[in-house]
């Protein structure tokens, strides 16, 4: 089975001394393409921290992370950068949308910033994918935050990346709006796109294909097919242990 992402033997460390964290200890972990996995845990069991090593958002103490076959702890920052580009989607629980833009150009910007120019037909197509082929001129004030979260969903997929990373895509929606969005990662998902998720919502986690559970640092348990209640019972166990 192909990986789009693999860590070996991951550790970061922050702090010397007295006041040393271990927020990754030793972590051995695969996300096979094609499927859409969800990081679990406590507060600071270290799953924001596994989500940006895995994206190279912060480099690693030790170990190795390969995304799209490339190994990027050996990566500069310019490679890095242009991995980020081309190869990696975020999709942010804050949306993290440009408030003067449209929608339309909103989701043209990662094109533009990788000196790609965009083809408008493509933009529109993208938007419409996720509901919003109405609200094309639309700034981020006059969208909803389910509406918001679809044109962020739409500027991560719009270069195509390897991996989709999601912190907390839906932590900032109600119920309905969340519902949509997770639908469209799994049509997403379906379509053969790898996605790599952090929630702290068992309803969440539960669209996802896997879920993989993180306490101090270490990875602790695992389900495949996860149903909201044996998410909910896993998370529990670690958060009174």
């Amino acid at each position: 089975m192909t990986h789009a992402v693999e860590l070996r033997a991951v550790h970061r460390v922050y702090g010397r001394g007295d006041t040393t964290v271990r927020a990754l200890d030793g972590v051995d972990l695969a996300f096979p393409a094609g499927t859409w996995t969800a990081v679990m845990g406590p507060s600071g069991s270290g799953k924001s921290t596994l989500l940006h090593c895995a994206a190279g958002l912060e480099r690693v103490t030790s170990g190795t992370v390969t995304v799209a076959g490339q190994d990027i702890t050996k990566a500069t920052d310019s490679d890095l950068t242009r991995l980020r580009r081309t190869q990696i989607g975020f999709v942010f629980q804050s949306f993290n949308l440009m408030g003067a833009l449209t929608a339309e150009q909103n989701v043209a910007l990662p094109l533009r910033m990788a000196g790609k120019r965009p083809r408008r037909q493509e933009i529109r197509e993208i938007l419409t994918r996720v509901g919003l082929g109405d609200r094309l001129g639309h700034r981020p004030r006059e969208l909803s935050g389910g509406q918001q979260q679809r044109v962020a969903l739409a500027r991560a997929m719009v270069t195509r990346p390897a991996v989709l990373f999601g912190d907390e895509p839906t932590g900032a929606l109600d119920t309905k709006s969340a519902r949509v969005v997770l639908g469209l990662l799994r049509q997403l998902v379906d379509d053969g796109q790898t996605i790599v998720m952090v929630t702290h919502d068992p309803a969440a986690a539960a669209s996802a294909d896997q879920v993989v559970f993180l306490s101090d640092g270490r990875i602790v348990d695992h389900l495949t097919a996860p149903t909201v209640h044996q998410v909910a019972d896993r998370l529990a166990g670690l958060e009174v242990a």
